[in-house]
């Protein structure tokens, strides 16, 4: 059997748990099934140690421009990642083209959507990246499920998402019964595949979004895509045919915010996110969560971060010039 080889690709900030989430199950299947069935290497745009956003520093074995075949090759970068060389980009198509399968984990998303290798199919995008995924490219389908696979492009979102994408190579390569071994091994409870939905955490409680009633459910879904274009809560509790009263008071009980509070939560999480990851302008970041005042935008932000949103930006990108993440990366 000759070994499926996979290349790992990482830039300065890279996600370490993403890494290890990966390779550590295709090392289990190797010793489980006896059999050199998966390789691994990593690499780097040009010679030196990447230090992870843990500041622990690797020693890339390869630099891009040097690969021979591969059959996969996975972008493991913070969403900020920019290429140090020119040429990156378009060894990247190069490889897609003659058969490398291409995939991100995380924030790697963004370094491969600016590569230039849009996908037709949705990518996993990180539920904390989302607003600014959306923002930077609008034409890429953003999901929010865990995995998403295609014959030419595997996404990720996140260290433990990327451990299914793991279990799914070795059951493609080895069969269902090594990849539930590997699981068991490192206690990973279930293999998920497509179709399985982010968790995502709720605003002001200890539970996940998921864990809402059903009607709760709704109604953030309903807010959650309604953040360019505000929809009043008077036109929410319509759409969901019950009084704006029930509504607040199936609010308060789940999440311990009045509907209105827990909206404008969601609006200033996603310009915040717009403010860290994109270089859009703050009048743009604005408009694109519903406000046309950018006055009331930088009050509602001020109120809710506890600086302004240009304040906010000028602080990330002193920490970027300085070598820091200005959040964790995941």
């Amino acid at each position: 059997m000759r070994p499926y080889t996979a290349g790992f690709l990482i830039f300065p900030g890279f996600p370490m748990a993403c890494l290890t989430s990966m390779i550590e199950p295709l090392r289990a299947a190797n010793e489980i099934s006896g059999k050199q069935a998966f390789q691994w290497e990593l690499i780097s745009e040009s010679p030196g140690k990447i230090s992870a956003s843990a500041l622990v520093e690797f020693e890339p074995t390869r630099t891009l421009d040097t690969l021979g075949p591969l059959d996969l090759m996975i972008l493991l970068s913070a969403p900020t990642a920019q290429f140090q060389a020119a040429k990156t980009p378009g060894l990247l198509r190069t490889l897609n083209r003659h058969g490398t399968v291409l995939g991100a984990v995380s924030g790697g998303v963004f370094p491969l959507m600016r590569a230039g290798l849009p996908s037709p199919k949705p990518v996993a995008v990180h539920w904390c990246y989302k607003s600014a995924f959306d923002a930077e490219f609008p034409d890429q389908t953003g999901s929010d499920q865990v995995i998403e696979i295609s014959a030419k492009l595997l996404t990720a979102a996140g260290a433990a998402a990327a451990f299914d994408l793991s279990l799914h190579l070795i059951e493609q390569r080895l069969g269902a019964g090594v990849a539930t071994e590997v699981a068991c091994w490192f206690q990973h409870p279930i293999m998920r595949r497509e179709g399985v939905l982010q968790a995502v955490p709720s605003l002001s409680t200890s539970t996940t979004g998921q864990q809402f009633p059903l009607l709760v459910q709704t109604a953030v879904t309903i807010l959650s895509q309604k953040l360019e274009d505000p929809i009043s809560i008077q036109e929410l509790a319509s759409q969901l045919a019950i009084t704006p009263r029930h509504l607040e008071r199936s609010f308060k009980q789940s999440t311990g915010l009045n509907p209105t509070h827990y909206y404008r939560k969601l609006r200033m999480d996603a310009a915040r996110q717009m403010v860290h990851y994109t270089n859009e302008p703050l009048s743009d970041v604005s408009s694109a969560v519903g406000y046309s005042s950018l006055q009331t935008f930088g009050k509602h932000y001020l109120s809710a971060f506890g600086v302004t949103p240009k304040e906010d930006r000028k602080r990330i990108n002193l920490f970027r010039v300085r070598g820091n993440l200005p959040v964790p990366s995941v």
